[in-house]
């Protein structure tokens, strides 16, 4: 068979295959047993695996939905063989701990149609068992290079891992998938194996699906792993945990002596060198890169995506590339810092993010020392560079850990937060916005997910995903990815991001705190959901002043002062409600002086649907009032029941709130409250804030125009 390799491919594909065997496993039906003598007798191949974490194996999902559509994927028992020591094996029972896309448990494909992309499943092995791992990629978009694939095939009547090499061609599926190239066939059993390239000696992709035709094929981005679920408030998810594992391994495996065998390190150092245009001066040697990484993996795992964005901001001294999936551990960090920009050196950048780690607010108090164990090998390793950068890095140090001080005396004396803690005011960092703009009299719709940064940098917006033409019965399933990645880049331990939903006040009844994205549990009861007036008005030729504003100022200036007067005095409180469309249950509308009369501690409540009249009127006219808190709801499903409990447990929320602030996670709170059948809590079913925060400035372009 003619491989087409060159000396260097060949070289690194002999180097490899060892280790990469070790850790591939064959997937197949549950042994009687935990484990047993003879792994090649334990009923047939449904596809191929590979240990990624002590203890955790990863594979596609079709594999181990074999058996059929009735099977249930998460909790399913299977069978894992794998190598146990030079020329033996073992297998051991596994339970699958995910699968990606979750959706799968309820929409399979048809028989012999490709399952949706991702299509991994995370497998965690019941039993402890000695065993080789890979070494995983943490970079998020890996290029065109020579790889090899594994997985278990039968060319001579028994179940063996094999590896065959080809090209990787490029991407698909904006980067969720690699595309195989088609130098060898892929076959059936290989399902699942690892994609390693051959340049790095870094596993890239898991193999998917072969064409019907010829050779190539599929595999699936191992970085489609940072999808898996989002955890829940306070608690580590289980990407960051098992990457964490991952690199402790390989850690541990570096520093160990007790074993004379080649770790993905040593060979790591002995591959041939990449054909990229710097020089190995500017990088850290495999040995290094290891290390750090196991330092890295030695703290509490970053707070937030935000959070690791901004350091690496920081090392590469420009905006990471906004389309580059969250990165969610310190290690994914390292990997957006690869190839940093205007020629300047990978290990320069990686050590300013290393020290920058090292003086961080971390979650939770790390282990005694272990933050200084991190800037001692950073000083340590610098000391083979150049002496501008030894300088720059202990100032750096000394500066952020003089802020980190400052941070914490600033913190004393302010609660703990947490979820035991009373519902209090929003977190001031970046939010996920949503947007949504209606077809004129059709009944579809353009969007757009992003990321709205918030006061730190006030203007930036980080488009995530967006549509055209999309039905309303359909735009919870466009938006879902998109808003999911939106999250991942926002949520923090501490507390959920905040979801801005900006779209006229006729789309207000949209029902988005209903939604789903992962699970079951409802936007509204996982995170505060807010309404918000979309940037540079919705129509104003309905609702335009022409009168001049008294005073100094034009009526431009005259309704920012009058927002922004309105805005901080709600924020103060005490709070006043009144009800804006309806007068003891009967429909109205109100004047625009009246509303200009009102105290500017009000908050306008509506109870009528709000594409309807006089609501609709009434939302604008309260917007050009100046009132950025107001509260709406989606009537009840029985048009003759009575408001006035709404309107009364309302008045009874906004006392005990006593000022503005606190609304959108007491709202969150009251919709936890009726999701858990709450009777108490009834009367706010279907409620929603409108919440036009001044200190959020909405980007002022144009909606999409759709297809040309």
């Amino acid at each position: 068979m003619q491989d087409g390799r060159t000396g260097g491919s060949a070289r690194a594909f002999e180097l490899l295959e060892p280790l990469v065997q070790a850790a591939t496993v064959r997937v197949h039906a549950a042994p009687g047993g935990y484990a047993t003598p003879d792994g090649h007798r334990a009923g047939p191949t449904w596809g191929s695996g590979f240990f990624i974490a002590p203890g955790w194996v990863l594979t596609c999902a079709h594999v181990v939905g074999e058996g059929g559509a009735a099977v249930r994927l998460v909790g399913r028992e299977l069978g894992i063989t794998f190598s146990s020591g030079p020329g033996t094996t073992g297998t051991v029972t596994g339970r699958v701990e995910c699968v990606l896309p979750e959706r799968l448990e309820e929409q399979r494909p048809a028989r012999r149609a490709l399952w949706d992309l991702p299509d991994l499943a995370l497998v965690r092995v019941l039993a402890p068992v000695s065993h080789a791992c890979v070494r995983l990629t943490d970079r998020a978009r890996p290029r065109p290079a020579e790889v090899a694939y594994f997985g278990v095939t039968e060319d001579l009547g028994t179940p063996e891992i094999t590896g065959r090499t080809t090209r990787l061609r490029g991407t698909a599926a904006a980067g969720a998938a690699l595309r195989l190239g088609d130098d060898d066939e892929i076959e059936p059993g290989m399902s699942g194996g690892p994609v390693v390239d051959l340049a790095r000696g870094e596993v890239v992709g898991v193999v998917k699906a072969r064409r019907r035709t010829g050779g190539g094929g599929l595999a699936v981005s191992v970085v489609q792993l940072r999808t898996l679920p989002l955890p829940a408030t306070g608690q580590v998810g289980l990407y960051r945990r098992v990457i964490q594992a991952h690199d402790l391994y390989h850690y541990d495996q570096h520093l160990s002596d007790l074993d004379s065998r080649r770790t993905w390190t040593d060979v790591h150092g002995e591959l041939p060198p990449p054909d990229e245009p710097y020089e190995g001066r500017l990088r850290l040697t495999p040995a290094e890169r290891t290390t750090l990484c196991g330092l890295l993996a030695e703290l509490p795992p970053p707070g937030s995506s935000e959070a690791v964005r901004a350091l690496v901001e920081a090392a590469r001294g420009e905006e990471p590339d906004p389309a580059l999936p969250a990165p969610l551990s310190w290690r994914d960090g390292l990997g957006m810092l690869l190839d940093p920009p205007g020629g300047a050196g990978e290990a320069a950048a990686m050590l300013r993010y290393a020290t920058d780690v090292s003086v961080a607010d971390h979650r939770e108090p790390p282990s005694p020392g272990a933050d200084e164990e991190l800037w001692d090998w950073v000083r340590a390793t610098a000391e083979r560079l150049w002496r501008p950068l030894r300088r720059e890095l202990g100032e750096r140090h000394e500066q952020g850990l003089a802020a980190r001080d400052r941070r914490r005396r600033a913190r004393a004396g302010q609660p703990v937060p947490g979820p035991g803690r009373p519902a209090g005011a929003l977190a001031p960092g970046p939010s996920v916005l949503l947007e949504a703009w209606a077809h004129g009299w059709e009944d579809v719709y353009d969007w757009r997910v992003s990321v709205l940064a918030g006061p730190a940098h006030p203007g930036r917006l980080t488009p995530v995903g967006s549509g055209v033409h999309v039905s309303r019965a359909r735009l919870p399933e466009a938006v879902r990815d998109a808003l999911a990645e939106a999250f991942r880049r926002c949520d923090t331990h501490e507390a959920p991001a905040l979801l801005e939903v900006a779209v006229a006040p006729e789309l207000f009844g949209l029902p988005v705190d209903t939604w789903t994205v992962a699970g079951r549990v409802p936007l509204g009861v996982q995170r505060p959901v807010v309404l918000r007036y979309p940037a540079g008005g919705d129509n104003p030729a309905a609702t335009a002043r022409t009168a001049p504003g008294p005073g100094p100022y034009d009526d431009t200036d005259t309704d920012a002062h009058r927002r922004a007067d309105r805005w901080a005095r709600v924020q103060a409180g005490p709070l006043l409600d009144e009800r804006a469309d309806c007068d003891r249950g009967r429909p109205r509308s109100p004047a625009p002086e009246w509303l200009d009369a009102l105290p500017d501690n009000t908050v306008p409540v509506h109870c009528r649907a709000a594409d309807a009249e006089p609501t609709r009127g009434s939302l604008h006219a309260v917007r050009d009032a100046g009132y950025g808190v107001a509260v709406t709801r989606r009537p009840p499903a029985d048009p003759g029941e009575s408001c006035a409990p709404f309107h009364r447990g309302l008045r009874e929320e906004l006392t005990e709130a006593g000022r503005g602030a606190p609304l959108p996670v007491r709202v969150q709170a009251l919709r936890a409250r009726a999701h858990g059948a709450d009777p108490d809590a009834y009367w706010a079913d279907g409620m929603a804030l409108v919440w036009d925060d001044p200190a959020r400035a909405l980007p002022e372009d144009e909606p999409l125009q759709g297809d040309l």
